[in-house]
Order: structure tokens, then sequence, then C-alpha cells
């Protein structure tokens, strides 16, 4: 997965040819557990942390976040569609523009599009430096739009529509029966469909890629589709727009159990400084089916994502080992096994070898367990990311 931020790497504490040197923990162990004030965590704050939790001008990105969970990853649709290609927050009609066309925006913008989430996946991988699907793939990407009400919805819909039909005399209509408020619309011959369907707040954005140009099939795969959507929609509480400044940024303190250097000026974003369902974890992997019995065996329900960390919680002890077992099978061939922290129990480390690649990935990555979460960390110095190992480890234990 492309990396979300860079992060400052400045450490300090270190000592002739890297070795790093104690400074002070704050913090009292509990019985029968490591005294974390002897851990060398460099000038990573580790005390029991609160962010703000005025959502002020942000509340629709955390509505946004909240619709993540919604918005099913694509193994959803059908098991052959394996290959997880990310998944996104849609904060305004520029974002939106990302997946619809640039004739959409003004309409995105008149009809005051609250907010927006997206998720893309295929049955393969992208051919080797591209970003986009092989000719020969089963694609979808699912974009579900929030407007003010189902009356701005349904306008929404119809207008995008019409704004598609219009870029090429060539366009066609299709129908589907299975779900006649739908609007569908392809062009002969390119094995593609685009589709537009009100339902309630939301408007439901498809566009699938098929390797044929079959008009019946495209349709028969919006309908697939719009089966596994429709009823996750049906299982979101939206807020009501007047009460989207109340939304709390961290009510359940994730955020701050994740290691960060310096913790001033985060406010909501949906790629440095967000929490999420498993479907995020599950829309990031090469392999939807395994990572998504890899949430429900360990329990997976939040993910907190800070810089270029993250926290995730789990059923328990036994579940965060799985789970950092089970994410480190996943992440290939370019990452080979380091050793962690001896003096931070269970973390696991792994360095980019010389097949990967460093503008998608950091050059180090560590797993640190505690009791219920699991920290991720990332650095391109192996000093700095064995002192975010420890930090990470210390700042969990301050905050239980």
């Amino acid at each position: 997965m492309v990396r979300i931020s860079r992060i400052a790497l400045a450490v300090a504490c270190i000592g002739v040819a890297g070795v790093l040197t104690g400074c002070s923990v704050p913090g009292t162990p509990a019985a029968g557990e490591l005294d974390v004030r002897k851990l060398e965590v460099g000038t990573y704050p580790v005390d029991h942390h609160k962010y703000s939790q005025e959502a002020g001008a942000n509340g629709a990105l955390l509505e946004g976040m909240r619709m993540s969970e919604v918005v099913v990853p694509a193994v959803r649709v059908d098991p052959v569609l394996n290959y997880g290609r990310g998944s996104t927050l849609i904060a305004n009609a520029d974002d939106a523009i990302d997946f619809l066309a640039n004739a959409s925006k003004p309409i995105l913008e008149n009809r005051k599009m609250v907010v927006g989430y997206a998720a893309v996946g295929a049955d393969r991988a992208d051919p080797p430096g591209q970003n986009k699907p092989a000719p020969e793939a089963t694609s979808i990407t699912d974009v579900v739009l929030r407007f003010p009400d189902a009356a701005a919805a349904k306008l929404a819909a119809k207008e995008l529509e019409d704004a598609d039909l219009a870029i090429s005399p060539d366009n066609r209509k299709l129908q589907s029966t299975k779900y006649p408020d739908s609007y569908n619309h392809w062009r002969p011959g390119i094995p593609t469909i685009g589709t537009f369907m009100p339902y309630k707040e939301f408007v439901i954005s498809l566009f699938v890629q098929r390797p044929k140009a079959d008009g019946a099939d495209l349709v028969s795969w919006v309908d697939k589709t719009l089966a596994a959507q429709i009823p996750a929609l049906d299982k979101f509480q939206p807020t009501p727009q007047n009460k989207l400044a109340t939304l709390k940024v961290d009510p359940e303190g994730l955020l701050a159990r994740v290691a960060v250097n310096n913790r001033a000026g985060h406010i909501p974003d949906g790629t440095g400084f967000a929490v999420y369902g498993p479907n995020f974890m599950i829309s990031a992997s090469d392999d939807e089916v395994v990572r998504e019995r890899l949430m429900e065996e360990t329990g997976v329900d939040r993910v907190a994502i800070v810089d270029a960390s993250s926290v995730t919680r789990v059923r328990d002890f036994a579940a965060a080992q799985k789970l950092i077992t089970g994410l480190i099978s996943s992440v290939g061939n370019q990452f080979d096994p380091i050793s962690a922290p001896n003096d931070v129990p269970n973390a696991k480390c792994l360095e980019l070898n010389s097949t990967g690649d460093t503008d998608r990935d950091y050059k180090y990555r560590c797993y640190v367990p505690y009791k219920q979460y699991v920290g991720v960390v990332t650095s391109d110095k192996e000093p700095d990311v064995r002192q975010k190992v420890a930090a990470q480890y210390a700042l969990l234990a301050n905050s239980l």
C-alpha cells in the first residue's frame, strides 16, 4: 500500500555506531510487566494523552470514516475479486472527480455533497509498473456519496448520469431489471459500465470493468455489486447534517495510543489522522479472502492511523500475536525479517530489501503487541524505528 505520509526522521539519544542511550520514560509498571521507564524511546512522547475531541468544521470527515465500514470490499461482491486496490475517504468534490468525470464536480457542489467513501478491487494485481487493472481483468470501483437528504441524492444521481452520457455521443443507456432506480450507461464495444443509483440520502456510483464488452454481462455485475452494497448501507445510521459537528474525533482514545514524534496540529484527515474499521484493512490487502478471515479470527474492530503509524484493536493478546503473524505473512518477498529490540516483548521487525520500492514502502516496519492492541511503526532509519518500537510499547502501557 502506498505510504500515507512522511514522518520526521530526526533521532535523539543516539550514541556511537547507532547504540541507543537511555532517555527518561514516564509510567509505573504493573505487577509482572516490563518497567517501561527503562525503555529507550528517544524524544517520542509516551505519557497518557488525549487529543481534542471537537470536530469543528471536520465533522463530515468523521462521518466519512464511519461510512467506510459500510462500503463493501470487493470480495463481498464476488470471491473472485480477491485483490484489494485500496479504499479512501472522499472529502469533497475535488476528491470525488478522482473517481467520477470532471463534469461531475459542479453537480456535487450544487447538490451539496457531504462526504463520500470509495473501495476498489479486482480479480488480479495491476500489471507491473501500472496503477490500473489489465484489460483482461475484472474490477469494481464502488463509491458511496452522502448528500443532505434523499431528494438531493435523487437529483444528483440523475444529473451525474446525464453528465456522463453527454461526454460521448456513443454512450448508451442500459437497464437493470433488478434495480430499476439505477442509471447505467456504457459505450458499445468498450467493456466497462458506469452506474449511479440514489438510495436514501446516498448516491452509489459504480464503475465496472470486464474482459469482454457484453452489455448484459456488465449489468449483471452491477446487480451483484448493488446486492452487496445496499444491505450494508441499510445497517448505517447517518448522523444528521446539523449534528456532524458533535461527532468526537477520538472517542475511544485510539489515536492517542499511536506513537508519534509530534502530537501538535493533528486534525481529522482521511490518511494521516483517522480511525477505521476492519473493511479498511481488507480493501488494502493483496488477498482479501485471507485478510477478511484474519480480521474475523482476531476480532479486529478498529484501526487508528496517525501519520505513518497505526494501532489496531483486537480481541485479546493471543489475537494480537495472530494478527502480527498474518500481517507479516502478507507483505511479500520484498521484506526480510530482522531482529527487533530485545527489551520490547514479542515485537517483530522487517526490512525492505533490494526488490522493494522505497517510493511505496518505508525501509523498516515493526509490529508491537500489547494486550489487545497491535502497533505498527515505520521509518527509513533503523535507529529511529527501534526507538519507535520502544515508544509504541511504552505508550500503550501508559494508556491503559
